[in-house]
């Protein structure tokens, strides 16, 4: 007979459950630190593995291959983002580098462009790779491009080659341009969810909160959408129009009658020159220019020496790229923070080597708080040393205001500008929590406002009448401050501010910028402001090592919301099969910074997505 040992056993007293609990609580924490440190080592192992060959050998005959996918943002990323959060991309800075070094270099015979969906940045940033392109044609060197489908702005990038080919089954998205914007009021409605919307009453134009509060666009939004986007649009054709000979006019009908949509048809228009497969191009090559080798430009880009910072003299660059946020940025977090740009341009300011600053903003906005702060020390950095801004895909709201003061604005023509605003909103979920979970609040005063601020009920009238003058006074310092940096009056400005977008072609001749051009541009201005002929650069935010990083986003204190996204993204590459792994889109990291963010904001009213 067996017996039942387990029914046997006595249970454990009181003291001995606790032990035995506390043991257990002991013991996870120190396996579970342990597998931390583990996986941390093998991360630092694996990057170091990565990073050992500095550079990749070029043979002779080689043809440079350009995915306009792999190459994102403005400044390569590093560290973590570099080998866990966006593997095998190059920022737009560095791409130009590389291929202005690909035009000189004897082993290079030429670039082959690929556009296999939409580029990883947007209209402005292309603009500025199409003019490097262009000088490596001017070299003498041949420039092919191939696609199995053309992403509208892609193929404005891509026309500017010597031969455009596309895949004989395969299409251009040549549509035209045109802006959609998702309104939420009637689901906030069903839900019983009433958003409230503080903004100047003079910022009509100033629509972010109106996702909230309609169904529809204003007419100023619709107005000021359908200026931008015919800008760009017209810079877009033009350009088209010159690399490959067909009129302005022309391009306009096969848009309106996507007559070049099909490959057939892109082909009869012009848009193309060679209808073909892959490894027909790659014969052509072969053939017409003797390329016996295609190198990727990532890997071409690890050839690229920085100069050594001895005395030499500097020019500092200023990265400021995403959304404007209080703080400092922990771990693989992104985007603009204020104490990490008010120190950058303390530091550049305070080093005897650097003779003029650059900041170059790619940003919507954000915090006004931040914003604020960023644009103090540009003051102090500007009193001291030459002060240019170079504008990217956008510089808008909070990302104009750390810009204003400078002493010379450089913007593309399709970058996005402007947005001179502020607003800001607040929820009142009374409705939804009465008729939906049956919940009533109710409260104890001590004094009459006490519960103003709540999100249970409407603001009242006394904080309401707080905020909006909050929004207005913010309003008038930003006017202001545009007006001192510009040197225009109060009333010019406000007359093109009230939160309306402009691209930088319509910025220039309303003054909100002084020259159109990228940041080779702004270079040379600043070395010529502060009498440079030789010159090293110097990026800022200085970059963190990967332990850095490690530390910061597993570290105490790492529990906020874009950490949590950072710590998502790090495990799912952790996981993941080589190659098959995509990062959180910028979209939604830009969803996880709308939805944590606080206080006023001076924001774009809309996100920007190249197609």
């Amino acid at each position: 007979m067996q017996s039942n040992f387990w029914n046997m056993k006595k249970p454990l007293s009181f003291g001995m459950t606790m032990l035995a609990s506390a043991l257990g609580v002991v013991i996870v924490s120190v396996v579970g630190g342990v597998l931390m440190f583990i996986m941390s080592i093998a991360m630092v192992a694996s990057i170091s593995k990565m990073s050992k060959s500095d550079t990749t050998l070029v043979k002779p005959s080689t043809f440079l291959t350009v995915d306009l996918g792999k190459i994102s943002g403005d400044r390569t990323p590093n560290g973590l983002r570099q080998s866990f959060g966006e593997n095998k991309t190059v920022g737009l800075v560095t791409a130009m580098e590389a291929i202005r070094k690909a035009k000189d270099d004897s082993k290079i015979e030429g670039l082959l462009i690929k556009d296999d969906g939409a580029p990883g940045v947007s209209w402005a940033s292309l603009e500025e790779l199409r003019a490097v392109i262009g000088e490596f044609r001017e070299s003498g060197k041949p420039v092919v491009t191939y696609a199995t489908g053309y992403s509208q702005s892609g193929y404005y990038l891509c026309s500017a080659a010597d031969r455009v080919c596309l895949h004989p089954t395969g299409m251009i998205d040549f549509r035209g341009m045109g802006g959609e914007v998702m309104y939420y009021k009637d689901l906030l409605d069903k839900l019983g969810v009433e958003m409230q919307l503080i903004r100047p009453e003079s910022c009509s134009y100033k629509s972010a909160g109106e996702v909230y509060t309609l169904n529809r666009m204003s007419d100023a939004n619709r107005e000021q959408i359908r200026a931008y986007i015919a800008s760009i649009w017209r810079t877009a054709t033009s350009e088209i129009a010159a690399s490959r000979g067909v009129d302005v006019v022309d391009l306009n009908r096969i848009a309106d009658d996507l007559s070049g949509y099909l490959a057939d048809d892109a082909c009869a228009q012009h848009l193309v020159d060679t209808l073909c497969f892959e490894e027909d191009v790659r014969a052509m090559l072969k053939e017409e220019h003797g390329a016996k080798h295609l190198l990727s430009l990532e890997k071409y880009a690890k050839n690229l020496k920085t100069k050594e910072l001895s005395n030499t003299d500097r020019i500092a660059v200023i990265y400021a790229e995403g959304n404007v946020m209080d703080g400092s940025a922990k771990g693989m977090s992104q985007g603009v923070y204020g104490d990490d740009i008010v120190k950058a341009l303390k530091q550049a300011t305070e080093d005897d080597q650097v003779k003029a600053i650059v900041l170059r903003v790619n940003s919507p906005g954000g915090q006004v708080t931040a914003s604020e702060s960023m644009t103090h020390a540009v003051i102090a950095a500007k009193e001291k040393k030459p002060f240019i801004v170079s504008m990217g895909d956008l510089a808008a709201s909070a990302g104009y205001e750390i810009s204003c003061m400078a002493d010379v604005i450089v913007a593309q023509p399709m970058t996005i500008t402007g947005s001179i605003g502020v607003f800001g909103t607040y929820p009142n979920v009374q409705k939804l929590m009465r008729q939906k979970f049956g919940i009533n609040a109710d409260t104890v005063l001590t004094n009459r406002n006490a519960a103003g601020l709540t999100i249970t009920r409407p603001l009242s009238p006394a904080a309401m009448a707080m905020m909006t003058r909050n929004v207005e006074d913010f309003y008038k310092v930003f006017v202001g401050r545009v007006a001192e940096g510009r040197h225009m009056t109060f009333d010019a400005v406000h007359q093109i501010a009230r939160g309306r977008v402009w691209t930088g072609a319509d910025a220039l001749g309303i003054g909100l910028v002084d020259t159109l051009g990228g940041l080779d541009l702004a270079l040379r201005i600043a070395a010529e402001r502060a009498g440079l002929d030789e010159y090293t650069l110097k990026d800022y935010p200085l970059e963190k090592d990967t332990w850095k990083q490690l530390t910061e986003l597993f570290g105490e204190g790492s529990d906020d919301d874009l950490d949590l996204m950072a710590k998502i993204r790090l495990a799912r590459k952790w996981k993941a099969e080589s190659g098959k792994w995509k990062a959180l889109s910028r979209t939604e990291e830009d969803l996880m910074y709308i939805s944590t963010a606080e206080g006023l904001q001076a924001r774009l009213p809309f996100m920007l997505v190249s197609e």
